[in-house]
């Protein structure tokens, strides 16, 4: 039993651990997202052509720089920007519209019910990053439009979950006593509803931050998100496919960006999960 205890206090104090880095890593993720210019030692679009391919821990360029000279340092800083960006706007889209559908289908009932959900089941159908390229193609190429698809394509995932939270609340006591006593039924949604269903949709922003980080990178590798000179991520491991061999930190630095930001999401959405008795992510 004591064994078991210490095994449990050990694995406690392992989670605080990477809880404190993965803090650390985001507000550090913000800070460089926010204060770019100020943060960045160089000019992410500046080329100095004269140290081309310098290897890490050179003199002035602690990463490096790529095939036009540009400091990687800078460039990863600066790529926090469209990542953060469309990860924060296009979920805070996703989240307005599958509020309002959501919503709409579980109060609406009957056809309107099913109406609403067929279209979001059918956007649901669609590969999610072929369905991105789709939007991305007819919209145009850009942050701006990454951000739309995004939060086009992940609205149904709110939606369906805003429904299910909405009927299953919308018959709790709490919510039929404050009917009873007059309250109109956007009062009830707004005081009952939407507060008890909150731990669950940032749960699900989180995971859909992390998923927004991905396409982003993976929208901008094919080209059809940030354009160059800026930077991103994905543009920068685009950028680096014909130099694996002769300067792999092109590669390896904005791949390690993604992953510890995929991550950390991940894991505060695992933290809040487990905080809020969250269950099926």
């Amino acid at each position: 039993m004591l064994k078991a205890a210490a095994d449990r206090e050990a694995a406690n104090g392992g989670r605080r651990i990477v809880i404190g880095i993965v803090g650390v890593y985001v507000l550090l993720l913000v800070c460089c997202a926010v204060a770019a210019p100020a943060v960045a030692p160089y000019d992410p679009a500046g080329q100095r052509l004269e140290s081309r391919f310098s290897p890490p821990f050179s003199a002035g360029h602690l990463l490096g720089t790529d095939d036009f000279g540009r400091d990687v340092l800078s460039r990863i800083i600066w790529g926090a920007r469209p990542a953060l960006m469309v990860g924060v706007i296009s979920v805070g889209l996703a989240l307005i519209l599958g509020l309002l559908f959501g919503l709409a289908a579980a109060l609406g009932g009957g056809a309107v019910d099913n109406s609403i959900m067929l279209l979001m089941d059918s956007v649901l159908s669609f590969p999610t990053v072929l369905l991105a390229i789709t939007v991305v193609a007819v919209l145009g190429y850009g942050v701006a439009q990454v951000m739309l698809a995004v939060g086009v394509i992940y609205s149904p995932v709110f939606a369906r979950i805003v429904r299910a939270e909405t009927l299953s609340l919308k018959e709790q006591t709490f919510v039929l006593a404050s009917r009873a006593l007059g309250s109109s039924l956007l009062r009830t949604v707004g005081s009952h509803i939407l507060p008890n269903m909150l731990p669950r949709l940032l749960v699900q922003a989180s995971a859909t931050f992390s998923l927004a980080v991905v396409i982003e990178s993976s929208l901008s590798f094919l080209g059809l998100g940030t354009q160059p000179p800026n930077a991103s991520w994905g543009l920068m491991l685009k950028d680096s496919r014909s130099y694996l061999l002769q300067a792999p930190w092109l590669a390896i630095y904005p791949g390690i960006a993604i992953a510890l930001t995929v991550f950390s999401f991940n894991f505060i959405g695992d933290v809040m999960a487990e905080k809020f008795g969250v269950r099926g992510r």
